[in-house]
């Protein structure tokens, strides 16, 4: 629920979102500015063709689509690493309030497959 609005997302595929924890010394600038306690959160739906980012490359440390094999790095703002995804996942925000993880503001880029 969007606490500003009360609105409650809809169950739709583009609301999947998955989290990582990561060392906050091994964060990009820009996504420690987007994570809270190590934490970094992206869409789960792949960027290529919106199939779900569901697997974890332990040796790599990298977010892997399994339909395609595209890597994203998620120390790096989700950016494309491996495979033909054309862009990197959309971020969310994150802030933590007394140890508690919150979103701090809605998607950042293109969800899914969608274009511009």
């Amino acid at each position: 629920m969007d606490a500003e609005s009360g609105h409650v997302a809809n169950e739709s595929r583009l609301n999947e979102v998955i989290l990582v924890r990561l060392e906050p010394t091994d964060l990009s600038e820009e996504t420690a500015e987007r994570s809270a306690l190590g934490i970094v959160a992206y869409s789960a739906i792949c960027t290529h063709t919106g199939c779900e980012v569901s697997d974890w490359e332990e040796n790599t440390r990298r977010l892997r689509c399994p339909c395609h094999e595209s890597e994203f790095d998620p120390s790096n703002n989700g950016r494309v690493m491996e495979g033909p995804a054309p862009r990197r996942l959309a971020s969310l925000p994150l802030e933590a309030v007394d140890d508690v993880l919150l979103v701090a503001g809605g998607f950042i880029g293109l969800l899914g497959a969608q274009t511009p």
